[in-house]
């Protein structure tokens, strides 16, 4: 890129609807920034009062933010079908979609509610569920893009996905589990792109990392007396701001210079910190065919299918009670 992208040139989002998961941290700046830029903003997570709070500080900075809470589990199957079901029944299209919200190396072995160990089933499976349900209103949208938020600890992977042991029930270790669901993250980003080309879906798939940022992923999972914690509150420096950390997402989001299949992040001391820019793709991410059986098991594990999905007819839902704002 010729010069830094900011904020600055981030386009208008006027008349766009934008859906970004997790309220904290990267996602409440990726809010606050397509609020500012006149987008209708959708800010989606599991604590309702960590939602009204997030909608009452970007309604203070920008009174006339067009900005919603809606309740989602992205370690619960069903909590994320129900919001998109919601979702449909509100509204007819969907032109962004942000796959932020994601849990951090919990130091024990967690599930879902569904079963599944918790960092593959919410950062990666809760994500990929949640695409599917959405991809009709997506189909819908006005040059509709999809960003999922991958990490520079994917690089640490050195297979591709272990299928052998999908859900680290046989040998749980949390840096390597959390880097294995962030590439999945990417890995899915790239094939949702290429199976959007071949079934003429009309959606832009791409994929972002923050570099290492300054968020509460360490503070919540492991927490703050364990090592990591210790080490992003002593350390706080080393960490650039959460709305530094946002600027790849916002500008595979909205530049028209993103492309689809395009992986960003900062440009910096080896994509830690700086300003967007193409980020390196492990090799192990390019691997299509296992890409092909990963997206394969996922719909099998979420019991729904893509091409079902991208079959389904939007307004045959039975309208109900519009959306409450909270803020």
């Amino acid at each position: 890129m010729s010069k830094p992208w900011t904020l600055d040139d981030m386009p208008s989002q006027q008349g766009r609807t934008i859906l970004v998961t997790g309220t904290g941290g990267l996602g409440f700046e990726d809010a606050f920034a397509f609020a500012r830029a006149g987008g209708e903003v959708i800010l989606a997570g599991r604590n309702p009062a960590k939602g009204a709070d997030a909608v009452r500080q970007i309604n203070e900075i920008v009174p006339r933010a067009a900005v919603t809470f809606e309740r989602v589990d992205l370690g619960h199957l069903a909590s994320i079908e129900a919001l998109a079901l919601r979702l449909k029944r509100s509204r007819d299209r969907l032109d962004v979609l942000i796959n932020n919200a994601g849990v951090m190396t919990p130091p024990r072995r967690k599930t879902t509610q569904d079963g599944f160990e918790l960092q593959f089933g919410t950062n990666y499976l809760g994500h990929f569920a949640l695409t599917a349900h959405l991809l009709p209103l997506l189909s819908q949208g006005h040059d509709p893009r999809v960003v999922t938020l991958s990490s520079i600890a994917a690089r640490g992977s050195k297979v591709a996905i272990n299928f052998d042991d999908l859900q680290a029930e046989r040998d749980y270790k949390p840096m390597p589990v959390y880097g294995q669901s962030k590439l999945a993250c990417l890995m899915f980003a790239l094939e949702l792109q290429r199976r959007s080309e071949m079934n003429a879906w009309g959606i832009t798939s791409l994929a972002a990392h923050p570099g290492i940022s300054r968020t509460d992923l360490l503070h919540n999972e492991p927490g703050r007396r364990s090592a990591q914690g210790l080490l992003r509150s002593l350390m706080w420096f080393l960490f650039q701001p959460p709305a530094q950390g946002a600027l790849p997402t916002l500008f595979a989001a909205t530049s028209p210079d993103a492309v689809g299949g395009g992986y960003y992040g900062p440009d910096r001391l080896g994509e830690t910190r700086g300003h967007p820019t193409e980020a390196l793709i492990p090799p192990q991410a390019r691997e299509a065919h296992v890409a092909k059986r990963l997206w394969d098991i996922s719909e099998q594990l979420i019991d729904t299918s893509y091409e079902a999905q991208s079959s389904a007819e939007t307004r045959s839902i039975p309208p109900t009670q519009p959306l409450v704002r909270e803020g």
